[in-house]
Parts: structure tokens; sequence; C-alpha cells
């Protein structure tokens, strides 16, 4: 089975700041908007396994 979310993503002085609204909890934060690419695919990848 596939899902499809929307990540939204920011940006600060400190990098790159993602979270998914539709998953309650799940964000991460990278150095540089590949990292933060691969950090919330890996989030959500995780969040799913645990439902």
């Amino acid at each position: 089975m596939s899902h499809r979310f929307q990540a939204i993503i920011e940006q600060d002085k400190d990098g790159y700041f993602a979270y998914v609204p539709e998953l309650k909890g799940c964000h991460t934060q990278g150095d540089s908007m590949d990292e933060v690419m691969k950090h919330i695919e890996e989030a959500i990848n995780l969040y799913m396994s645990t439902m």
C-alpha cells in the first residue's frame, strides 16, 4: 500500500525544519535541503511502521 503525505519545509538561520501536518509529531531538521528531505522520508517511514 502506498501513501502520499505533504511535508512542510521551512528554512531559518540554523538550517531546515520539516513536518507532516497529517502525522502528529512527525518532524525533523537538517542542515541542507537534501538532508532534511532524507530525514523527513525516514521520519514518515518510522511513523508509519509504528501504526
